[in-house]
């Protein structure tokens, strides 16, 4: 378990830490993943590891401790990078199935896959049964009644499930959501 202090971070901690682990991190990070991303990869997990650690400066009571956070943080922004790249692979077969005067910007590709990236990481941080009623409501346009049917619960159940996953759409188009898990 990774002991934080409690106590406020010299500016300059962040910094050492940088040059105390940041090697050992991007090594761990080819041991580890290096099937997965290549050198650039490696070196940007790391980079963005520390980039965390910037936005919320912290202090550890050790060595071990650190490195056991920024391994924590490293192996999250991994899970998170290969979602994305699963998420624009789909995104680009559906593409692909669509006529050539229907294709996007770059720039439009780019939002869209943003877009999804947060929609699915919204869609994550409800429980199952909710995020099947909404995705049952939202994309197959089951009403509540028939929804409720194929999941065997009330139909109250299926509102009250659908008023959560919509006030988690809410905060996230308001910009309270930071689309991390």
């Amino acid at each position: 378990m990774t002991t934080l202090l409690s106590q406020p971070v010299a500016p300059d901690a962040v910094a050492t830490l940088y040059r105390q682990h940041h090697g050992w991190l991007y090594q761990w990070l080819q041991r580890r993943f290096g099937h997965a991303f290549d050198h650039a990869d490696a070196a940007d997990l790391a980079q963005d590891t520390f980039v965390r650690l910037l936005l919320k400066p912290r202090g550890f009571a050790s060595a071990g401790d650190a490195r056991a956070f920024l391994c924590t943080v490293a192996r999250g922004l991994c899970i998170d990078r290969w979602r994305r790249q699963q998420i624009e692979q789909a995104w680009l077969q559906a593409l692909a199935a669509q006529p050539q005067a229907f294709a996007p910007s770059a720039e439009q590709r780019v939002m869209l896959i943003e877009a999804l990236c947060e929609i699915d990481a919204m869609l994550r941080r409800l429980p199952a049964k909710a995020r099947t009623v909404f995705l049952l409501a939202q994309i197959h346009g089951y009403g509540y009644r028939e929804i409720g049917e194929r999941l065997g619960i009330s139909e109250r159940m299926v509102k009250k499930y659908m008023a959560r996953a919509m006030l988690q759409c809410a905060l996230l188009e308001a910009g309270l959501l930071d689309g991390e898990v």
